[in-house]
């Protein structure tokens, strides 16, 4: 299988501009692609995680990948997927995040050699003069068509500012800069980027009279439509000190079963034959894959050692009641709990709250966990498919207390 169909049977493409060119270009070792970064964080998170894995396998197919770090880009703040204006950094902020960047992301790309760059496009956005770039670039777009974009629509009701209607002409000025200086012919990016990035194509086919390419990725969102990566604490981070090799661990242990999948298909770099047996798991052998997918994805972040120690604590984690027989237990029929127990009810019966409304505001305060992980659904349903390895489910009420149920 080629490396554009194997993206396509990992269900990473969403939108191509031109699919024959693309899939000559990556199937052929002959693209030079850039991804863009802006540093609006001092860590990169999942989102990020899973362009780095892209960039990674076109990498390892023979192709260049560029890194922009959007150092001028994250002055104005990019509207996409946002309801309100981002926070305006300053650029001291701005270029410690950059610094923190540059440190993960060489841990998933090679930039020995020049097989790869890591450029910053405040090396040319910020040296801009105004009007020679009104003049330069302005002819080139037009307001009604901007306005039609989906990352501008999206905020026309609640209000859109003149400074980050500005981060379109930005961006497609970086793909411009890009292709000239370092003959970069096909940018990647999320599918939230569409517009932007055919206003790059568009730059460099009107003002060069060349042809260069754009491929979206689809975004990683879970079986209700809501984006990856994310927890009642908020953002699940690749730095070791903002999210622990445990906590991304259990992030990835406890995805729901209608993920586990997609997640194994579109992040992991275990063969499709292996995963597509993994298919018709169900069960304790879902959680086996669950598990599988835990610890890949925190072998490629935090390297082998972290995933088994991550590994390892889990299952001790798990065996703690479960072997040692001391941990508080309540027993459900199997069929009841077969065909599911909804949280409120556990926390009642096993008596960690007093009543349904103590149980709710527990849930709704993040104050429960199910095998490690928090919860916040309030209509949460257990089943047996939640058994962890030990063959138990394991809950926790705030830090300390902690509660098995089990199947008779």
């Amino acid at each position: 299988m080629n490396t554009y169909e194997e993206l396509q049977a990992r269900g990473l493409i969403a939108q191509v501009t031109d699919e024959e060119v693309i899939k000559d270009l990556i199937n052929n070792g002959k693209a030079t692609f850039y991804i863009g970064f802006d540093p609006t964080a001092d860590s990169l998170h999942i989102g990020h995680f899973m362009a780095l894995c892209l960039m990674k396998r076109l990498q390892m197919a023979g192709n260049k990948p560029i890194a922009l770090l959007g150092g001028g880009t994250a002055m104005i703040g990019d509207p996409s997927g946002k309801t309100d204006m981002r926070q305006m950094m300053s650029k001291e902020t701005i270029e410690h995040n950059i610094a923190c960047f540059k440190k993960q992301m060489s841990k998933f790309i090679d930039f020995s050699d020049g097989k790869a760059l890591m450029v910053n496009n405040a090396d040319w956005l910020l040296e801009l003069n105004y009007i020679d770039l009104l003049r330069e670039v302005g002819p080139h777009f037009s307001v009604n068509r901007m306005l039609t974009a989906e990352c501008y629509k999206q905020r026309m009701e609640r209000g859109l500012s003149f400074l980050e209607f500005n981060y379109m002409i930005m961006q497609s000025y970086d793909f411009y800069k890009l292709f000239q200086d370092y003959g970069c012919n096909l940018q990647f990016g999320g599918d939230d980027q569409w517009s932007n990035m055919l206003g790059g194509t568009e730059l460099i086919r009107r003002k060069l009279g060349k042809d260069a390419s754009a491929m979206t990725i689809t975004l990683l969102l879970n079986s209700e439509g809501k984006k990856m990566g994310k927890t009642v604490s908020g953002a699940v981070w690749l730095d070791p000190e903002k999210t622990s090799p445990y906590e991304f661990f259990q992030y990835w242990r406890n995805v729901n079963d209608a993920d586990v999948i997609k997640c194994l298909k579109m992040l992991t770099f275990l063969p499709l034959e292996e995963i597509h047996k993994m298919e018709s798991w169900k069960g304790a052998e879902l959680n086996k894959a669950k598990e599988i997918l835990a610890y890949e994805l925190t072998n490629l972040v935090h390297g082998e050692d972290e995933a088994k120690k991550a590994l390892n604590a889990a299952k001790n984690m798990f065996a703690k009641g479960g072997i040692a027989g001391d941990l508080p237990t309540t027993t459900y029929a199997k069929a009841d709990l077969d065909a599911g127990k909804d949280i409120l009810t556990i926390l009642v019966d096993t008596k960690l709250a007093g009543s349904r409304g103590e149980a709710r505001r527990l849930v709704q305060q993040g104050g429960v966990s199910v095998n490690g992980e928090k919860i916040t659904e309030i209509d949460k349903t257990l089943t047996t498919a939640d058994y962890n390895d030990e063959g138990v489910i394991l809950i926790k009420k705030g830090k300390k207390a902690f509660h098995q149920i089990k199947a008779d």
